[in-house]
């Protein structure tokens, strides 16, 4: 395929063509491009992006965001993962997410190794149709100002567990930055239950009339209640409302799996989040 260039301005059409024929792992692509264009500004998710080929049809797309964030939708053969790691050397990377296989070749064409990694795991990729109604009668809200106490705690539980953040004080100011943007960016919902929150999910990326399930969390003195299950059928429920016709979500453990089955989800792949133990120069080392 050769080599790789910078996206220019006018490509958005011929990108956004390309990935919607890959939908189902090209969310965070679509949705940060539909969000923050192609030079991003200083946003943590606004992100660079390159292209394959260097002219012609394009067969491959790679997203560097301003946090550090690759992903790529390049699923070819031939795919130019050693051109990309070469037209981004030196630039810092603190994880890389795509389909699993895609980020299996990514990892050596960067020059990191197996042990860079907190996390590298395959996580089950599903898909629901939202053309029928869920009719959840749970009741959800959006999180505000006097949730913030709980959701640092909900945010830094989950992080530990799935495995994004370790101890330390850096964890807990993610955290604390987590819940100010849950509460400011309005996809997150809560779970009421005697008007009390006792779970919590979000919409995390949408393109065109697909969602994309994040977040869902539900604290660990009140799971086995099927509580992660009903959080998430409401916030579908109420995507669906609003024109969502397909969701999607990758499930980080085998109840999650079952959960979101007992819903419709089905798995159609397996989609690879990998996290950095620290960070790391592309080309270089952590």
């Amino acid at each position: 395929m050769g080599p790789v260039r910078p996206a220019r301005a006018g490509d958005e059409a011929a990108i956004d063509a390309f990935l919607a024929r890959h939908a189902e792992t090209s969310m965070f692509l679509r949705a940060n491009l539909a969000s923050h264009g192609l030079s991003g500004g200083d946003h943590p998710h606004a992100t660079t992006y390159h292209l394959a080929p260097v002219s012609g049809p394009v067969r491959a797309v790679f997203g560097r965001t301003r946090n550090g964030f690759v992903m790529c939708q390049a699923p070819e053969a031939d795919a130019p993962f050693a051109a990309y790691a070469k037209a981004t050397a030196g630039e810092t990377v603190e994880g890389i997410t795509g389909a699993a296989d895609q980020v299996e070749r990514l990892i050596p064409a960067f020059g990191l190794g197996q042990a860079a990694f907190r996390l590298k795991h395959a996580e089950p990729l599903m898909r629901l149709s939202l053309s029928g109604d869920l009719a959840s009668e749970d009741v959800i809200r959006s999180p505000s100002g006097r949730d913030i106490g709980l959701l640092e705690g909900w945010f830094l539980q989950y992080m530990q567990e799935t495995g994004l953040a370790a101890e330390g004080e850096s964890a807990r100011a993610e955290a604390r930055d987590r819940a100010a943007r849950a509460i400011s960016g309005g996809a997150m919902r809560l779970l009421l239950v005697d008007q009390a929150p006792v779970a919590m999910a979000a919409i995390s990326a949408r393109a065109g009339d697909m969602v994309q399930v994040g977040g869902v969390f539900v604290p660990r003195l009140l799971r086995n209640r099927g509580l992660g299950r009903r959080v998430t059928a409401a916030l579908l429920d109420e995507a669906r409302a609003a024109g969502a016709q397909t969701a999607i979500l990758f499930a980080n453990n085998d109840a999650a799996e079952r959960a979101y089955a007992a819903i419709g989800f089905a798995r159609i792949g397996w989609y690879r989040v990998a996290v950095l133990d620290g960070s790391a120069r592309i080309g270089g080392s952590a």
